[in-house]
């Protein structure tokens, strides 16, 4: 074929697949800005340690100012991008307005993150310092990034949650949905292949081992609205390769999840489940208000 030839097929499939362009329909948030709005976020939250220059007193104000002044441009630019696409409909906040919102709620997103640090230094014997934590850890890594895109989604920003949430797990293999509700002091040891599912429910003081996932039952429809996935309560370890799935399953208080096993339904609080014998156990405690 020639080369317009070549063009003219290109061209046709544009036409023949109207659903894979994006043709007159705004201009969409880039995975690069976002790159940016993330690192830069990490450097306020975190300053001195994603720099390549010693902070001091004095110096450290400044450059944080930098960050803010910067981090506010692009984050507003980004929010516009989203929210002016024709397939979006009205938001109540203005760009400058969720931008404003996000910027003061840094304080307590580094309160939420100083907790799951705290869990993870304390759960994890390896980890020599909080920043090995910080510069080193991929399940931090993945719990910052799963904070912040919390944030937007809770305001019902489009696309920027999920590409956040994509660009942490191609970085460190864990898939945490923005949407999930996941609260303090959370510790993720090692990580790789962990997936949370949108409308999971995490309680406060939970431990998470490689290969957990926590997902959904099939549905007959993908329009299904609802909770599809399970709701951990607090002070829960689950271990490594286990897999809980369904909008009805509650682990309950106080728990812990052997590696590999399957669960589909709810465990009552205070138990302990594994697999021996290629068989499933259940180890209930002598709790009365079980």
């Amino acid at each position: 074929m020639t080369l317009k030839e070549i063009e003219d097929a290109i061209f046709k499939s544009y036409h023949d697949y109207p659903e894979t362009t994006h043709v007159k329909k705004g201009t969409l948030p880039s995975w690069e800005s976002t790159k940016i709005i993330l690192l830069l976020i990490k450097k306020i939250v975190f300053p001195g340690f994603f720099e390549d220059i010693e902070l001091s007193e004095t110096t450290v104000r400044p450059l944080i100012n930098s960050h803010v002044s910067s981090l506010k441009k692009v984050l507003k630019d980004e929010i516009s991008k989203s929210l002016s696409t024709k397939t979006t409909t009205s938001h109540p906040k203005t760009p400058d307005q969720v931008t404003s919102e996000f910027l003061n709620y840094i304080p307590t997103l580094r309160h939420l993150l100083k907790l799951d640090m705290d869990a993870i230094f304390q759960g994890d014997p390896a980890a020599e310092s909080n920043a090995e934590i910080v510069l080193a850890y991929q399940g931090f890594s993945a719990i910052v990034t799963y904070r912040v895109a919390h944030f937007f989604y809770q305001n019902n920003i489009p696309l920027i949650p999920r590409i956040m949430s994509e660009i942490a797990h191609n970085e460190t293999g864990i898939e945490i949905h923005p949407g999930a509700k996941i609260g303090t002091h959370f510790c993720i040891d090692h990580g790789s292949g962990i997936v949370i599912g949108s409308t999971t429910i995490i309680g406060n003081n939970v431990k998470i081992y490689q290969g957990v996932t926590l997902g959904a039952l099939s549905v007959p429809d993908r329009n299904t609205n609802g909770k599809r996935h399970p709701t951990i309560e607090e002070n829960v370890t689950i271990y490594a390769g286990a897999t809980i799935l369904g909008g009805n399953t509650i682990i309950g208080n106080n728990s812990t999840i052997g590696g590999n096993v399957w669960i589909t339904k709810s465990i009552p609080h205070h138990s302990k489940i594994f697999m021996t014998s290629n068989r499933k156990q259940i180890e209930l405690s002598s709790d009365p208000q079980i």
